[in-house]
Order: C-alpha cells, then sequence, then structure tokens
C-alpha cells in the first residue's frame, strides 16, 4: 500500500497506558487508513477502527487479523501483576514474538516495540534481560524496518496501582530539570507519538529510540 492511501496499523496492547494513546492519535492520524487491535475487552466505535475480541492464551491464524503495513506492540505487564516470572515471560516476551510472526507471515513489513531502558539480552536483571531477549529474537524474523523504543520511567494515569511507578514518579517529577535527559520521566504520549512514526515511516534497517528523546 502506497503511503499516499494511508497505512494498516495492526496494534496490540492498545488498552494499557502507552497503547491507549497510540490508538487515539493513529485514529486521529491522516496517514493511517485502518487499525486493527485485537482486544479482550471492546473497545469504543471508531469508522478507522477493527477491535476483534481475541483469546491471547490461543492466538488465530486468521489472515484477515493479521494482515496489515506494520504493526506496534506495546504489550506488557510487571512480575508481580503477572504472578511469577515464567507468567511474564510469557506475556513480555512470547505474546509478542507470535504476535510479530503472524503478522510478519502475513505481509507486514514494519514493527515498532514499546521495550524498555536497560533492554539487553545478558543482563543479569531478570525484567531487562527478557526486554533485550525480545528486541534479539524479533530481529532475527525479517523485517524490513524494527524501532525498539526504550522508555525510562512511563508517565501517565495507569488502571492498576504501581507503587514504585508512583514514588519514582514524585522523586524524579520533583527533580525533573535537575537530571540528564535519559532519566527524567517519559510522558506516555510522546513514547506513543514515537512509536507511530516508526511504524508509519518504516525506516529500513533496525533503530533504537531512547529515552533521553522522550523527555
Amino acid at each position: 500500500m502506497s503511503a499516499a492511501a494511508g497505512r494498516r496499523l495492526l496494534l496490540v496492547g492498545a488498552t494499557g497506558l502507552v497503547g491507549r494513546h497510540v490508538l487515539a492519535q493513529a485514529l486521529a492520524d491522516p496517514r493511517v487508513a485502518a487499525v486493527t487491535a485485537p482486544v479482550r475487552r471492546d473497545l469504543p466505535a471508531h469508522p478507522k477502527l477493527r477491535a476483534p475480541r481475541v483469546d491471547f492464551e490461543r492466538l488465530p491464524d486468521d489472515a484477515a487479523l493479521w494482515r496489515a503495513d506494520a504493526v506496534v506492540c506495546t504489550l506488557g505487564t510487571t512480575i508481580r501483576a503477572a504472578g511469577s516470572q515464567a507468567e511474564f515471560r510469557r506475556v513480555d516476551h512470547d505474546l509478542p514474538l507470535a504476535v510479530a510472526r503472524l503478522a510478519h507471515a502475513h505481509g507486514a513489513r514494519a514493527f515498532a516495540l514499546n521495550s524498555a531502558m536497560g533492554a539487553n539480552a545478558a543482563s543479569r536483571i531478570f525484567y531487562n534481560r527478557v526486554k533485550g531477549e525480545l528486541e534479539r529474537d524479533l530481529a532475527a524474523i525479517g523485517f524490513d524496518s524494527l524501532t525498539f523504543v526504550r522508555p525510562g520511567l512511563i508517565g501517565g494515569a495507569r488502571d492498576e496501582f504501581r507503587l514504585g511507578e508512583r514514588v519514582a514518579g514524585v522523586v524524579l517529577g520533583a527533580l525533573g530539570p535537575l537530571l540528564p535527559r535519559r532519566w527524567r520521566i517519559n510522558p506516555a504520549p510522546r513514547i506513543a507519538a514515537a512509536l507511530l512514526d516508526a511504524a508509519i515511516g518504516a525506516p529500513p534497517g533496525v533503530h533504537v529510540v531512547g529515552s533521553e528523546r522522550l523527555a
């Protein structure tokens, strides 16, 4: 599909903090012709939006669902919310990777991931290691354009309460102007804009957008 005709976007994680902003921005963006957002719960109707209910435990191999020009993935949880390291890995590694493989198999050529600052497959920190392993495994799929957006602390109102993030947000918010840009709070709308621009622009190769560019 030509850029003039508008991109068909697949968005996974549309009901999360960053995903909600990606969805709102994509629906308002004339560069986007249509958005498919598989979800567990219904989303408000919009002429550009298709939001089929999907069992993420058993992703359907449905060409109509996965066919898109580009993918934005904002799936993610915390170890506390997941309940175990194994479940965290399933949500933050296995599911995004399965989505990427299905979308690529059905023609998607660009993929933008909401990853994390510190993502490193060799890290001793479990969270950072899982994020890095996902980046590594996504790179092996063969997308023409692959972008990893690596925010630090994400600023915005979540549905669930995260004490650690709340405390860190207060501290970093107070110190903001004094901190290096990479350590400042990254507002969710800016992260969403970076993901959307990467998916639509689809620059060839593998790219990293660091937290200093999101502050």
